[in-house]
Order: C-alpha cells, then structure tokens, then sequence
C-alpha cells in the first residue's frame, strides 16, 4: 500500500495579524497542510498559541530566526509590502515558495520577486485578492471592459487599511483597460471647487476609496456608456471568505516557477 503523502509544513509570516490568525484557524481543519511556526516582528515568547487550545506553534520574529528553528515548505505572507519583500528576500533562497495577500508591493518588488524565484527554481504566488468572487469580478471586468466607455471604481476598507485604493481596485482597474485596449472616457469638470472631488484615475479609470469604520471589504464598478450603465459588486463579510483561495495557492504554488500575479491565473481564468 502507498503511504498517503505528508502534509505540507507550513508557516505564518504575519501569524499575529487577523488575516495571520484567519490562515492559521484554516490550517488546523485542514489535514494536507499544517502549520509548523509563526513569525511577528515584535514576538516577546518562544510560542504562539493555537486557537481553541490545540497547544502552540513556535514563534520569532523574523523569518530567518524561525527557518532556523523548523523546517518548512511554504511560506505565506499578510504583512506589509517591506515585510513581504523581506520574507522572499529570506524564503526563496532557502528554496521555500512563497505565497502572499499583501498589497501595496511596487512593479520593483514584483521584479525582483520574480527574479529571485527563478534564480532559485521555485514559485511565488501574489494576489491582490484571495476571495473567489472578488477575483471572478476582476475577470468579469477584463471581459465586460471593451463595451462601455466610461469606467468607475467604487472601493471600501475598514479604517485601518494601509494603503489606498486597494490592491483589488487597481486589479479592477488594470483589467478593464485590458478588456478594452485602450484608456477609458474621463469627462474633467469645468469647475472644481475642491481638488481630488473626481477621485484617482487609472488610465481614464476613476477610483474612489472610502475608509472607515464597519467595513472590511467591498468593491463595486459602474460602466457606462450611451443610455445604460452596468454595475458589477463584490461584498467581503468575513474574512472567512479568503481561505478557500489561500488553501489553493498553498497546495498550488510547489508546481511553479517564478511569480505568478494573480489568482485568477491559478483557477485558469486567463
């Protein structure tokens, strides 16, 4: 008889975050994957302690302390742009892919992500967003792009995002211009008593991001063009709603090589 394959030994780069936290409650239920150690830039024990009691996982603070201390065959990532650079600066080297939600991460970062993977034959997965109905939204915009002439981006995060707009706007934003090929329509007032009151644009794309409490994720386009408009919205009411496509980047990410941006590319959207 075949032995069933071992599970995937993974670690938590954010483990303290919600996001962390949420990937960490999602490892636990599921039997192909484990976790085997955290990682919090300000770490003061040893330990961080599995939800529900199921006992502890070892904590560092910082991902070359911890990959030190376990071995391990995926990291993923919710910090912060600078954090998740640093972790492929120290993961993909050793060999370990990588997979990340964190937003905010430059063309250069991109790059360099890429680069290091190849140079070191593995594969890193970055998504803007890990919802499936969110990515299926960013896909359904490529598609619907092409038919519309104007194109605004409705966003909305709780209070404490770092970045704005989203990560997912600017996904929205990039695929609708590539659907259509070419910039959008973008009408510019006569007057504009204050400054900014049109939003951001990309490439005639108007974003407007809205931060405040009681939110945690939603995204929302409007397309017009003569006589209708078209209204396309995704709604995050949990941060439940992530791991699904966490799970799959995670069990997806050893079969390749170099950056892949985007989870619509894994699912085989495009």
């Amino acid at each position: 008889m075949t032995a069933p394959p071992s599970p995937l030994r993974v670690v938590i780069h954010g483990v303290s975050g919600r996001m962390g936290q949420e990937v960490l409650r999602a490892l636990l239920s599921t039997p192909d994957l484990v976790p085997v150690g955290g990682v919090h830039r300000r770490a003061l024990a040893p330990t961080f302690p599995l939800p529900g009691g199921k006992g502890v996982i070892p904590l560092a603070p910082s991902l070359g302390v911890l990959l030190e201390q376990v071995p391990a065959d995926v990291v993923v990532d919710f910090t912060t742009a600078e954090g998740c650079l640093q972790a492929a600066r120290t993961a993909l080297p050793r060999h370990i892919p990588l997979v990340t939600g964190t937003t905010g991460l430059s063309p250069a970062a991109l790059e360099e992500m890429d680069r290091l993977a190849r140079e070191h034959g593995v594969g890193v997965i970055a998504a803007p967003n890990f919802a499936l109905g969110a990515v299926l939204l960013i896909h359904l915009a490529r598609l619907v792009g092409k038919y519309f002439d104007y194109a605004e981006i409705i966003e909305a995060h709780h209070e404490a995002k770092v970045d704005a707009p989203s990560g997912t706007a600017l996904a929205i934003a990039h695929a609708l211009v590539e659907g259509r090929g070419k910039p959008f329509s973008r009408p510019r007032p006569e007057k504009e008593p204050v400054g900014g009151s049109r939003g951001a644009e990309v490439q005639g794309v108007g974003i407007h991001a809205l931060r405040m409490p009681g939110r945690l994720a939603h995204h929302e386009v409007v397309l017009g063009a003569a006589g209708q408009t078209l209204s396309l919205r995704h709604d995050t009411l949990t941060r439940e709603c992530y791991m699904p496509g966490v799970l799959l980047a995670l069990r997806r990410v050893t079969a390749y090589k170099g950056l892949v941006f985007g989870l619509d590319k894994v699912l085989g959207l495009v």
